[in-house]
């Protein structure tokens, strides 16, 4: 994991984290949000993830990024 990736990872990490209660995304940005706060305390701890975890990881929490935007243009 590269030194960009995990600074994308904690931007991303801190967006999830803004998507409101109400947001019917909120509760699965969440478990994603859960799922890669893991990924990066295995790496802290000298497991490195494999390449298609990460980006699964960061594609789904865009994703759910996008869907919550779309709540909020409503």
């Amino acid at each position: 994991m590269t030194e960009e990736q995990i600074r994308s990872m904690k931007i991303l990490l801190l967006r999830l984290e803004r998507i409101s209660a109400d947001s019917v995304v909120a509760h699965r940005a969440s478990g994603v949000r859960g799922a890669m706060l893991r990924l990066l305390d295995d790496f802290e701890n000298g497991i490195t993830p494999s390449p298609q975890q990460l980006k699964r990881l960061t594609d789904m929490g865009n994703i759910l990024l996008q869907k919550a935007a779309r709540e909020i243009g409503r």
